[in-house]
């Protein structure tokens, strides 16, 4: 098993005054050779927004790009008409294919959000864009893994255009988990989203994460209540 850390503590980050982002890969005007993706896995920003912040309409094209509110809820539109209020439990993903454009905003004019986005290459380019969300029970993460996005149908999840698989788990303290790759040869990108874990003796916390491949299993130790998300990516690109 191959692993790289990402520490929490040197991420990029920035302060534009109504948006804050931290950043584990190059992006923006952050730029280090040696964080540039993970396999297929390109972008992953930790982005706090103040209330009424907003990105204006801006283009993207083949790209899967997946939003996961923390906390408070964003607000989507683009220009093929999909719009949606995603709030915390909620998982939204946006094809970018042949050529979208869209606006992302804090839904609520006093109230903070915070979010993950995350960029993942596409398998096929120039499809469709498309649009679509879903809300997730939140309890059927306890202890297990939900998957969320997955080009699957066993898995009952958002479909993405790419052998690639987003899973949310909540950790009890003293508990284990074990995560299977869905596909052989993927790498995943573990992100401890709250708490603090121990993998094959690496020590994680909040916000920190690792980079897992050459292996298609691995087991994740909880030394205190932990928040979870694996995001699993083809290696080559």
């Amino acid at each position: 098993m191959k692993t790289i850390l990402f520490s929490a503590k040197d991420r990029g980050s920035a302060d534009y005054g109504w948006l804050k982002p931290n950043y584990y890969f190059s992006f923006s005007q952050y730029y280090n050779p040696s964080k540039i993706h993970f396999g297929l896995l390109r972008v992953l920003n930790d982005d706090f927004i103040m209330g009424g912040g907003m990105f204006p309409p801006h283009p993207h094209d083949n790209m899967e790009i997946v939003t996961i509110p923390l906390s408070g809820a964003v607000e989507h539109r683009d220009n093929t008409g999909g719009h949606g209020i995603i709030k915390a439990g909620d998982i939204q993903i946006m094809s970018a294919g042949s050529g979208i454009q869209h606006s992302e905003a804090n839904a609520s004019k006093t109230e903070p959000l915070a979010l993950f986005q995350i960029w993942v290459f596409p398998k096929i380019k120039n499809i469709t864009p498309r649009y679509d969300q879903r809300t997730f029970n939140v309890e059927d993460r306890n202890n297990q893994w939900q998957i969320v996005v997955s080009p699957r149908e066993e898995d009952n999840s958002l479909w993405i255009n790419q052998d690639a698989r987003f899973g949310l788990a909540n950790v009890s303290a003293g508990k284990s988990i074990e995560y299977q790759n869905a596909f052989t040869g993927n790498g995943v990108f573990l992100v401890v989203i709250n708490g603090s874990v121990e993998i094959n003796g690496t020590i994680l916390n909040k916000r920190d994460a690792l980079g897992i491949s050459e292996t298609d299993s691995f087991t994740i130790n909880a030394s205190e209540d932990a928040e979870l998300l694996a995001i699993e990516v083809p290696m080559g690109i």
